[in-house]
């Protein structure tokens, strides 16, 4: 059943004294039953909300329907497991402490064989895999060897060969990954560890006592495993609080107000319901309706319009985001996210932007001196990574990779038949293409070099800051202090008769004037002795810091000299220029893209520099869309509920970069629609019998793709 709030939701029972001729609402996909219109429509409206969860796969923001179809699905998937795996699946499942995925891909290696005689499968050889068929079985030293006799009909690749199981491939597998990972999740009632229900456990025979190293981290409450060290953190913080008196003063005391509230409003309806709930802001689920809802905008339905599938949208934005971010290092000049999507779908020939997005990046782990630079060097290849030598470097990366995904197609690259691959395919080599040279030198001294100068330049920018605020000070002061010696002046004028009788000045005066005087001079030996004090302490530094190597300075030497560069040239800019050009100078400064925060469901939100829609990302990474007007804009913050932890901080942040994505999206609109009346007359001219050539076309705008940056 589909899952509300990730817990189980059940079903209204069938009223129990129900007449044939009564009159009744049923709902048509659960087949509840309703005597009243008012319940039948309460529910139908539950389940038309974008709030369940699918129990098997995990989707979310699903109606409960689509969760239904979903979860049917996933059933269909589970029962092609085969009976004999099921057991075996289930005893690796038990207490494991893998995450999803790497627990999916153990347990499909684990069922890839045992091999048999007679049984057809591929083999591996120079790097490609060829069909192949098991002769005989040689186990040496508790070893398995295989004779195979190859079924290829190229020469080459006849007669018969040995290898290892590891060299073996299995035409059909016996079930899918995703038939595994929805079985998993079905079997199992928690993860971290993975416990599987009761009655799975004794149909199969499965152990339900945990192993000696699980136990200091499991109890079993209700017949249940549950985590220990959320237990001991509320035992903790139970054991604080009573600890603590003032804290239990307090509670009773809310206690005592929450009681005399009630036994006012016991007479009748209390008309400020809100003073009896919790503190705002508080965590987004706990949240509860209120007539303050009614004000917030409904939120719109994100824009789900991509090229790719999917399940791909995260990479995409991810290789984008690299390429475009680190240009300047990879001498790649900057595309937009449209045409790198179209591209990957392009199937007639390999785009330039595709050409010299990998050449980029197998540059790069080419200058890194690493694995597939030593690989390139032994097999002596052509220094220059050229429009017609990329795919034999491409093949070589490929070759050098442990990931099973993509190594299985470095024959089809090696043809040239690299613009035939799926999308997913080639969006799995460029993910293994950006994580390779993240791990590169040059990149990481990058990033370094960014990180000091980031810190200077928000030095920079708080010195600025505090400037303008001692100004700000100083300027109040000086007005006040104009104001009171006006008055002070007045004041003497008016007074200046009723303090001197006959020219004498009486005793009192000056007694004031003698402890004021006193009061000012003891001032300034404090004054004296501190600063002093502060003089001695700096020579003290100076002595300290002369002692260093001149040779060899400081981080800290470093930072105060890229400071002073920094101040030097914004000095003669007025403070909104030196304002804005620090502002600049630090979004140049790119370390990594962090998404703008979590709506009330968890789903992230992105906005990228070089793109001005705002992503959505669901809370599995499974689900993406993007919000692409100032329209939807102002409607995505205006149905953020202030309440909750999560969409208050969220609205902040949209609020804070509000002007600069508006002028973001501004500007996608205006190319948009010199796109669309480009289009709109190449139909025009474009005659019924003559088609234009490919690259005429708007839509083909990609294929234009010049990298400006190339190192020549």
């Amino acid at each position: 059943m589909p899952l509300l709030n990730s817990k189980p939701f059940f079903l209204v029972d069938k009223p129990g004294d129900l007449n044939n001729e009564e009159l009744v609402f049923q709902i048509r996909f659960t087949k509840e039953i309703f005597r009243s219109y008012s319940e039948y429509l309460k529910r139908v409206n539950l389940y038309r909300k974008r709030v369940w969860t699918c129990q098997y796969t995990g989707k979310d923001n699903l109606t409960y329907e689509e969760a239904l179809v979903s979860e049917e699905k996933a059933s269909k998937r589970i029962q092609n497991i085969p009976a004999k795996y099921v057991a075996p699946i289930l005893q690796d499942v038990q207490f494991s402490m893998l995450n999803l995925k790497d627990l999916v891909s153990s347990i499909a290696s684990k069922f890839q064989g045992p091999f048999n005689e007679g049984d057809e499968l591929y083999g591996r050889k120079n790097g490609r895999l060829h069909p192949c068929k098991i002769v005989e079985i040689i186990e040496v030293a508790d070893r398995k060897r295989y004779e195979i006799e190859w079924l290829s009909d190229d020469q080459k690749m006849s007669g018969n060969a040995f290898v290892n199981g590891d060299e073996l491939t299995v035409k059909n597998p016996p079930f899918s990954k995703r038939a595994l990972k929805s079985f998993i999740k079905d079997s199992t009632y928690r993860s971290f560890p993975w416990v599987l229900h009761d009655n799975l456990s004794k149909r199969h025979g499965i152990s339900t006592i945990a192993p000696e190293e699980l136990k200091s981290n499991i109890s079993i409450q209700n017949g249940l495993v549950v985590c220990s060290r959320k237990r001991k953190r509320s035992e903790e913080t139970q054991s604080a609080k009573v600890a603590s008196g003032k804290e239990i003063i307090v509670y009773v005391r809310r206690n005592k107000l929450t009681s005399l509230l009630t036994e006012k409003s016991a007479g009748g309806v209390n008309e400020h319901p809100e003073d009896q709930s919790s503190k705002y802001p508080v965590d987004d689920l706990l949240v509860q309706p209120s007539a303050e809802d009614r004000l917030l905008m409904e939120r719109p339905c994100p824009c789900r319009d991509f090229n790719v599938p999917m399940e791909c949208v995260g990479d995409l934005l991810m290789v984008w985001d690299f390429c475009t971010s680190f240009g300047r290092l990879l001498n790649l000049s900057p595309f937009c996210l449209e045409d790198f999507e179209n591209s990957l779908g392009y199937k007639d020939s390999t785009p330039m932007l595709i050409v010299e997005s990998c050449s980029s990046l197998l540059r790069l782990l080419v200058k890194d001196k690493g694995k597939f630079a030593k690989m390139v060097e032994n097999r002596k290849r052509k220094p220059k990574i050229t429009q017609i030598t990329w795919t034999e470097y491409l093949s070589d990366f490929l070759e050098t990779t442990s990931a099973a995904e993509i190594s299985t197609h470095i024959s089809t690259i090696k043809r040239g038949h690299y613009a035939l691959l799926e999308i997913h395919i080639k969006l799995a080599i460029f993910r293994e293409l950006v994580a390779q040279a993240l791990e590169t030198e040059t990149v990481k001294e990058m990033l370094d070099e960014y990180i000091e100068e980031g810190q200077a330049l928000a030095a920079t920018r708080r010195d600025e800051a505090l400037d303008e605020g001692r100004k700000r000070r100083e300027e109040k002061e000086r007005r006040k202090a104009e104001t009171t010696g006006k008055g002070v002046k007045e004041g003497h004028r008016v007074k200046s008769g009723e303090g001197i009788h006959n020219g004498v000045i009486p005793e009192r005066s000056n007694e004031k004037v003698l402890s004021q005087s006193n009061h000012s001079s003891g001032n300034s030996e404090n004054e004296g002795d501190s600063t002093a004090k502060k003089n001695a302490k700096k020579r003290k530094v100076e002595m300290n810091t002369t002692t260093e190597d001149v040779n060899h300075p400081s981080k800290r030497d470093i930072h105060k000299l890229m400071k002073n560069e920094i101040k030097e040239s914004i000095g003669m800019k007025s403070a909104e220029e030196r304002k804005e050009f620090l502002e600049k100078e630090i979004e140049k400064r790119f370390i990594r893209t962090s998404p703008l925060g979590k709506d009330r469901t968890y789903c992230r939100y992105w906005f990228f520099r070089r793109d001005g829609r705002i992503f959505v990302e669901s809370s599995d990474s499974t689900q993406w869309g993007y919000y692409q007007t100032k329209e939807e804009l102002d409607a995505l913050i205006g149905s953020m509920n202030p309440k909750g932890e999560r969409e208050r901080a969220l609205k902040k942040q949209l609020q804070k970069f509000y002007n600069k994505i508006c002028l973001e999206l501004q500007k996608r609109s205006k190319e948009e629609a010199v796109q669309r009346d480009a289009m709109e007359e190449a139909l025009v001219r474009r005659s019924t019998r003559v088609r234009a050539p490919p690259r005429e076309n708007p839509t083909h705008s990609f294929l234009k793709y010049v990298n400006k940056w190339k190192d020549l």
